[in-house]
């Protein structure tokens, strides 16, 4: 059985690393969707798709990586025509993992099965409080994996965030 889990990963964190985990203990493959992967850098998307390819990429064992493929999803005005382009973009799937009301509603219509991710620390696993902790200087390597932690401090994640 395969699976889909759509996300921004706006930095990629433990949290996310978790739902992987998650979608992963369900699924044979999972395709993992780079959500706004047509968006230009911003406060609220500051990180390019390839570069959170690469934050996944490097923050994930062997064993995972070969049951994963990652995609790149553009956002579109119309909802129905943004699932209708991720069918032309993954291969097909069984089930999508998301917590997304409207990506909820809009797979229940398919009669798609959507299971919802057990959130980790929610309040402190966010991409906006990774950014904001990051901007205002305070500690934050600890909400995200190692390779993560890595990529962002060797693209000066702080110096892009404060410019945005």
């Amino acid at each position: 059985m395969n699976g889909l889990l759509i996300g921004r990963f706006q930095p990629f964190h433990l949290g996310h690393l978790e739902a992987l985990r998650f979608a992963l203990s369900k699924v044979d493959k999972l395709w993992v969707g780079l959500g706004s992967s047509n968006r230009p850098s911003e406060k609220n998307n500051p990180f390019t798709a390839e570069e959170r390819k690469e934050m996944i990429l490097s923050s994930i064992d062997d064993s995972m990586k070969n049951k994963i493929s990652i995609y790149f999803i553009p956002d579109l005005d119309n909802h129905v025509k943004w699932i209708e382009k991720i069918d032309t973009i993954v291969p097909n799937f069984d089930v999508v993992f998301s917590n997304d009301e409207l990506t909820k509603h809009l797979y229940s219509k398919r009669i798609t099965q959507v299971i919802s991710i057990p959130f980790l620390k929610r309040d402190e696993l966010s991409g906006t409080n990774i950014r904001d902790l990051i901007t205002s200087d305070q500690k934050w390597d600890h909400l995200v994996p190692e390779g993560t932690k890595n990529f962002l401090i060797n693209i000066s994640a702080n110096d892009r965030l404060k410019n945005l």
